[in-house]
């Protein structure tokens, strides 16, 4: 039984490499065997399809980030509040999971229709309008200075992903092993959330 666990666990691992690299178009069952080190029949033993265990490895990266910001954005808290909540939401998720944006990106290339239908799919997908629609008042009221709440989503959100798509590039042009970078991203938790608050103060 730990052995069977164990084999589907490298196939997962072997996979989530294989279709982070070439998306799901590109990716060949041969080469998940191969990065496995196991055959391909065993491989199909496991999992029949490709599409089936595209399905596992995406299902399982996408419940990590959408869990933890629906229960924010669907929560009873202000809007400052739930920008520090979506930004520590984002941010402590892909710092357990970094290989989350890359997949996502690659995806978005290769196959962009089928990407927004697991997105628009889920019963769990975060509530965005209703969050949109919230920056829009406090807009109005005069809670925040008036921002396209679209625009506002955006620019939180590439804050909060850009440092992980861009982490070979950027330990290497700031001279930054793993430690230091980890310690980056754990700064930016406080310091996007303050940055955006006081861009929107009124």
């Amino acid at each position: 039984m730990a052995r069977e666990r164990n084999t589907e666990e490298q196939i997962i691992a072997a996979a989530k490499k294989v279709f982070l690299q070439k998306g799901l178009a590109g990716a060949r069952m041969q080469d998940i065997a191969d990065e496995a080190g196991i055959n391909k029949a065993l491989l199909h033993y496991y999992y029949r399809s490709k599409d089936k265990l595209f399905a596992l490895v995406f299902d399982e990266a996408l419940d990590k980030l959408v869990s933890r910001l629906n229960s924010v954005i669907s929560n009873d808290l202000t809007l400052p509040e739930k920008i520090r909540g979506v930004v520590d939401s984002y941010i402590g998720g892909l710092s357990q999971y970094p290989h989350i944006p890359l997949f996502v990106l690659n995806e978005l290339q290769q196959n962009p229709a089928l990407l927004i239908k697991k997105f628009r799919s889920r019963p769990d997908f975060p509530d965005l309008e209703r969050f949109l629609r919230e920056i829009a008042v406090a807009g109005e009221k005069g809670e925040i200075r008036k921002i396209s709440p679209i625009q506002l989503l955006l620019n939180v959100l590439s804050m909060c992903i850009f440092p992980f798509v861009a982490k070979p590039l950027a330990q290497a042009v700031f001279g930054m092993d793993d430690v230091q970078f980890r310690m980056l991203i754990e700064e930016r938790r406080q310091l996007v959330s303050d940055f955006v608050l006081r861009a929107i103060a009124p």
